[in-house]
């Protein structure tokens, strides 16, 4: 097990100064992160070459983005929108494109490729990050779901194959940085920091009349609809608090979540002299992203610099955890087991999907993540077949609940 900065971080490091360009792969493209991606490296173009891009159904957006990169292959959710991609590009540009999760996976071990940017979203990352791992590359992981659902593993493959784990979450990314240089064994507690999302203020009698559309106006972070529900129910910092005891090698009870609305402080690491360090900056994810991509040097980047007069008072404070029960219910699961872990991300998201279709209210999210909890018996899942079919099983047990006519 390899040592990051004095603690037992996931994986070894990326030696040397990297290749230029670089060769990259970006996994869900189209998405927040894929985009923001995509104008970090339109600002250093000299520097990258892309030779693979994959996203899901929006092939528009796809075909623009290799239109201007002409990478040799794509890779869509299926064929139908593989076939309306074709039809999208230029009769000069014909690259091979292919389709579903074997597709995705092919990208994400491309020989040529040294780095892989996994930011799928949800468990469905999960196979191509693994085979990024097995392939040996540098992973700028932003799919969370991935260490959430098998961590041991990933730090298992990392070991064996020398695979490299950077962080693109901006609270784990802010850590990561935080701690280069640390001395072992320094490390009291990881302090994770949360906007408080749309909801940090409201009444918890409204909770029940919360619609998707105010569940996706997020005060700070321009996110995509998944990721933005977890914000407002406080289940993506859970999430994060798992993702980061398993990038850090840390205990439940080094983790702490404390609200900060104006989110530019990304996160605090408190060492054993009780000092503690920060890393602030612009709440705009090119940062993480750049850091990632461009390790081990920084890329500039053309944003407007973070005025702390302007700004003049950072402040804290507890989150509500009696109105925001998918803060408990993570660290329950990661106390629990792996297995109890899959079944709190499956729930969630088909939790999460009902939600934004109307089919239930935004407290039933967690009602029915506590539920499936408390239905799963506790067996244990190896390896990715295991994982992905107690995800869907899970997953149609949510369903069928929220069908019913009263389903908690």
């Amino acid at each position: 097990m390899s040592q990051q900065s004095g603690v037992a971080y996931i994986s070894s490091l990326p030696t040397g100064g990297g290749n230029t360009p670089r060769s990259l792969v970006i996994l869900g493209s189209t998405g927040s992160i894929g985009r923001s991606a995509m104008e970090v490296l339109a600002e250093h173009p000299e520097r990258f070459r892309i030779i693979g891009l994959a996203a899901g159904r929006n092939a528009r957006l796809l075909a623009s983005q290799a239109v201007f990169w002409r990478p040799p292959l794509l890779a869509v959710l299926d064929q139908i929108v593989a076939a309306e991609l074709m039809d999208l590009l230029p009769e000069d540009y014909r690259p091979e494109i292919v389709s579903g999760p074997a597709g995705f996976e092919r990208l994400a071990e491309l020989p040529e490729a040294e780095m892989v940017l996994s930011a799928q979203v949800g468990a469905a990352g999960l196979p191509a990050t693994l085979a990024a791992a097995r392939a040996g590359k540098i992973i700028a992981l932003a799919n969370k779901e991935s260490l959430v659902l098998a961590g041991s593993l990933i730090r298992e493959i990392c070991g064996r194959t020398g695979a490299a784990i950077l962080p693109v979450d901006s609270e784990h990314n802010a850590v990561f940085q935080v701690l280069r240089g640390e001395a072992a064994g320094d490390v009291r507690r990881i302090i994770l920091t949360a906007s408080g999302g749309p909801f940090r203020h409201l009444p918890g009698q409204k909770f029940a009349d919360v619609t998707a559309a105010q569940a996706l106006s997020h005060p700070n972070w321009s996110m995509g609809p998944k990721i933005s529900v977890d914000s407002a129910t406080l289940m993506n910092k859970g999430l994060e608090i798992i993702e980061a005891c398993h990038l850090f090698g840390l205990r439940l009870e080094q983790m702490d979540v404390v609200i900060h609305p104006q989110s530019l402080v990304h996160s605090l690491v408190e060492f054993s002299d009780r000092s503690l360090l920060a890393h602030l900056g612009p709440p705009d994810m090119r940062v993480p992203i750049s850091y990632c991509l461009g390790w081990p040097r920084r890329l500039e980047l053309s944003l407007k610099p973070l005025d702390l007069l302007r700004v003049g008072c950072l402040t804290f404070e507890p989150p509500r955890s009696k109105l925001f029960p998918c803060l408990a219910l993570c660290r329950q699961a990661f106390a629990a087991g792996q297995s109890h872990c899959v079944v709190l991300n499956a729930a969630n998201e088909a939790a999460v999907e009902l939600f934004l279709q109307g089919r239930i209210r935004f407290l039933d999210v967690a009602a029915l993540i506590q539920k499936a909890m408390d239905a799963h018996s506790g067996d244990q899942v190896d390896g990715l077949e295991a994982i992905m079919g107690l995800s869907e099983r899970t997953s149609a047990h949510v369903r069928h609940w929220a069908a019913q006519t009263d389903p908690l």
